[in-house]
């Protein structure tokens, strides 16, 4: 387990306003069929030729509208990298109203969410599908999740063996699928240790499993940090776990 240390946090600021600026090309908008509804994607291309690695990105239940360019740095990111990115739109709109704040509750939104979990990782499978089906995929491809995206990741990952690296930011495993798992991928888990949202201890649990079946599974913890840490524009620690995601998947997915 790595925690971070206060001359990395203002190393990172710096890093942080010089490396992820805004993109200029207009990322490419897509849908892909898939049950209940399609899924719709927004494409990073690498501007890279050839066949390229592919991530796909999964926003947490307040969906992307909120916080647009934090899931755009980690895309921008990947895309300099030679990485192609897919932000991942796969909730449905029967699902929304229970993610509204002013309709509805956590207890219910949890309940909603196990029985969802499932379903949200075919779709999730789906896009899989239709990407490694292009002409520019080199077939390797891998999951970044945040929050609940970061579950249905864990979820997708296990059950689909095509995903060859999973990266979650505050985020686990299902709790119905801890003791199903017979298979993950290489996977890194960033963690806020003052996180309230999602405890720590769920980050872990994902990380002592991925350990259990034998894959590499490394835990980043982040000292006072708390929920959506990331998607702060001035916290140093938005580019370190940038850096991090990016390092992780460009390893992962070059290999052979």
């Amino acid at each position: 387990m790595h925690t971070i240390s206060r001359r990395a946090a203002l190393a990172n600021l710096a890093l942080l306003a010089l490396c992820y600026p805004a993109r200029a090309q207009v990322p490419e908008q897509l849908s892909v069929d898939a049950d209940e509804a399609p899924v719709a994607l927004t494409r990073f291309a690498a501007d890279q030729a050839g066949k390229r690695p592919a991530v796909l990105l999964l926003h947490g239940a307040s969906g992307v509208e909120r916080k647009p360019r934090a899931y755009e740095r980690y895309a921008n990111a990947l895309s300099a990298m030679g990485i192609d990115a897919y932000l991942v739109r796969y909730l449905t709109t029967a699902d929304a109203p229970v993610f509204d704040p002013k309709t509805s509750t956590r207890e219910r939104r949890e309940a909603y969410e196990t029985e969802r979990f499932d379903f949200w990782a075919k779709r999730v499978s789906a896009v899989a599908t239709a990407v490694l089906a292009r002409p520019d995929s080199s077939g390797r491809i891998g999951l970044l999740g945040f929050s609940l995206g970061g579950y249905v990741a864990a979820d997708a990952a296990a059950r689909d063996q095509r995903i060859a690296a999973l990266a979650v930011l505050y985020g686990g495993m299902p709790d119905a699928m801890v003791s199903e798992t017979k298979h993950l991928p290489p996977l890194i888990e960033l963690h806020g240790e003052a996180d309230h949202n999602v405890p720590l201890a769920k980050g872990q649990e994902l990380v002592k499993l991925g350990k259990a079946l034998g894959v590499e599974a490394e835990l980043v913890t982040y000292p006072n940090r708390q929920h959506g840490f990331d998607f702060s524009d001035t916290d140093p620690m938005t580019a370190d776990a940038i850096d991090r995601v990016t390092r992780f998947f460009q390893a992962r997915l070059r290999l052979a």
